[in-house]
């Protein structure tokens, strides 16, 4: 057993930077490195893919990123975890195969199956899951026909499985974010899942990393602190089989790591600080110590953490309409007035056409489209691009909307400009349904070849 390991996270979400898992790899020892692709609307477009085609379903730029760094996965021994494999993690297996036969560098790939369950959505709910809203209480029934994808957050051992069976790669679908983390801690100390203080520990420092560069620099506060940020660092967990941890990044990166970058990302997604709830533990986040040590080192001991819950959180996606957004730059003289004045005209002319929306938003960016009123308007304000937007059920009266907006540049008031790419169209809106289902119904499976 080692005593210390180490774990970046080179992905924070799907469509992150493309170098920085390949830096990570290169730049430094690393035991593992984890990749996040997966938030509540990736699995419904990737369930979308597959319903349309069978063999997609998976985030194939994974792919891609395999076949840069397969030689520090053979040299260093470097492992991979990741849910890249979505919904469809046997025809991403597939891919990684023909990869390594190409390539020459074999390799075991793993895969974590059971956290899918939108085949059997009816059979659950005639075994008496309600799949009612845990944040809303609304019944299922209402969006219940309209269901895009419907996935279990299941627990981190089942990474730590398919690396007892000797898997260098594991491809798993919608296991949760920091148990990506917290799978090969398990795995490399032998921690069982009834050591809720070394379980909680592996959970918050997955918690610190998941979101990439976000503890490293990235999207920080204090910005204008952080140094190099064209070669920001990606985070790296150095943990200990007592569950101390630190974070930190390799040397010779730009980036930043304090307490201060750390605590904000500490504080990300936060409901009960007091109990953080994961499928493996419930954490709490006011128990731990927060050192910063300096060099971009953070230490964290005594986490505590608590018997998890009975169920499983279930993310499910939905069709809740159609949405369309359409832009104007406006310039000139008293520009915020007549970008007010071109929003007014548009409204008036569609309500007076007879198209009125389930709902709107008007947005004029530069002035108050983030964060409305709190900033004082401008004095001299020499452009502003206006934005408008809506929402309705009607396809056909979302697409009517976009065609309102390139007449004002010619029937409006002067200094218009900036409309491109021709009309807007209306697009599918997926909306999130949470819920929660006894853990007792889910099985996972493990294989590796």
């Amino acid at each position: 057993m080692k005593d210390v390991i180490r774990i970046g996270n080179g992905q924070g979400f799907w469509g992150d930077s493309i170098d920085a898992p390949v830096n990570l790899a290169k730049d430094g020892p690393l035991d593992y490195m984890t990749l996040d692709y997966l938030a509540e609307v990736t699995l419904s477009i990737m369930q979308r893919q597959k319903l349309n085609n069978s063999n997609a379903g998976y985030a194939r730029d994974f792919i891609n990123l395999i076949d840069r760094i397969l030689p520090e996965i053979q040299k260093n021994k470097l492992k991979v975890i990741t849910n890249a494999g979505g919904v469809n993690p046997q025809t991403c297996r597939k891919k990684l195969q023909e990869l390594s036969e190409n390539s020459g560098h074999k390799i075991k790939i793993g895969t974590i199956e059971g956290d899918d369950i939108y085949p059997e959505l009816q059979s659950l709910r005639n075994r008496g899951v309600s799949f009612e809203n845990m944040d809303t209480g609304e019944s299922f029934d209402k969006i219940a026909k309209r269901v895009y994808s419907a996935n279990v957050y299941i627990n981190s051992f089942t990474i730590t499985k398919a690396l007892e069976k000797g898997a260098q790669i594991v491809l798993a679908g919608r296991v949760s974010d920091p148990g990506l983390a917290l799978g090969p801690c398990a795995y490399e100390f032998g921690w069982e899942n009834y050591q809720y203080d070394k379980i909680a520990a592996g959970t918050l420092a997955g918690h610190i990393t998941e979101c990439g560069a976000q503890c490293s620099g990235g999207n920080f506060t204090n910005w204008q602190d952080v140094p190099n940020m064209a070669n920001l660092g990606y985070p790296i967990i150095e943990m200990s089989a007592n569950g101390t941890f630190c974070i930190t990044k390799h040397e010779n990166t730009g980036g930043l790591v304090s307490r201060e970058t750390v605590i904000e990302q500490v504080l990300y997604e936060m409901g009960d600080p007091k109990n953080y709830i994961s499928p493996d533990v419930c954490v709490d986040f006011t128990s731990f110590n927060l050192k910063d040590i300096g060099n971009d080192r953070v230490e964290i001991n005594n986490v505590k953490g608590s018997e998890p819950t009975d169920s499983y959180k279930v993310s499910i996606s939905y069709f809740a309409g159609f949405k369309a957004s359409g832009q104007l730059t406006i310039s000139g003289p008293q520009a915020y007035e007549k970008a007010q004045l071109t929003a007014d005209i548009i409204w008036k002319r569609l309500n007076r056409a007879g198209f009125k929306f389930d709902d709107t938003s008007t947005e004029y960016l530069g002035i108050s489209s983030c964060h409305g009123n709190i900033n004082p308007v401008p004095e001299q304000i020499n452009e502003v691009v206006l934005r408008l937007s809506v929402k309705d059920q009607n396809k056909d009266k979302v697409n009517r909307f976009g065609m309102e907006i390139a007449p004002v540049i010619t029937s409006g008031p002067p200094g218009i400009t900036g409309f491109s790419g021709g009309r807007p169209k209306a697009q599918e809106i997926v909306a999130y349904w949470p819920t929660i289902i006894p853990k007792e119904l889910i099985t996972t499976t493990v294989d590796v070849l």
